[in-house]
């Protein structure tokens, strides 16, 4: 199993980024995914997730409006569009892949997860 984000960077405030995660080595399309993230010296928390055939989303009220989540099962990749991002969403972001409901992201029993991908959000 592995899954490997990308896209992460410095971007000014106001500004925007796409992260993707490409999956391998499981069933991705039978997986629900969900990203979080690790701010400098804070606990991970979890910021969305996505059922296995997309059609239902899920977000933390902290991204919520700005940040959305997408996959695209023919190419095994899970997507986070960050859009007007804050000083606050400097972090480092992980993709996970879990079993059972979407919206069972807290305590799923278990779960698959990348190595994180940098953003932070300065001017």
């Amino acid at each position: 199993v592995q899954l490997v984000e990308s896209g992460g960077g410095l971007v000014q405030p106001g500004g925007s980024l796409r992260l993707s995660c490409a999956a391998s080595g499981f069933a991705f399309s039978t997986y629900s995914m969900k990203w979080t993230r690790q701010p400098p010296r804070k606990e991970r928390e979890w910021v969305a997730s996505i059922s296995p055939g997309g059609g239902y989303t899920a977000y933390a009220d902290s991204v919520k409006g700005r940040f959305t989540i997408s996959r695209d099962n023919a190419k095994n990749t899970v997507y986070l569009q960050m859009d007007s991002l804050k000083p606050e969403d400097t972090a480092i972001y992980y993709c996970h892949a879990y079993p059972g409901p979407t919206s069972d992201y807290k305590n799923p029993p278990y779960d698959y997860r990348g190595q994180g991908t940098q953003v932070s959000v300065s001017s």
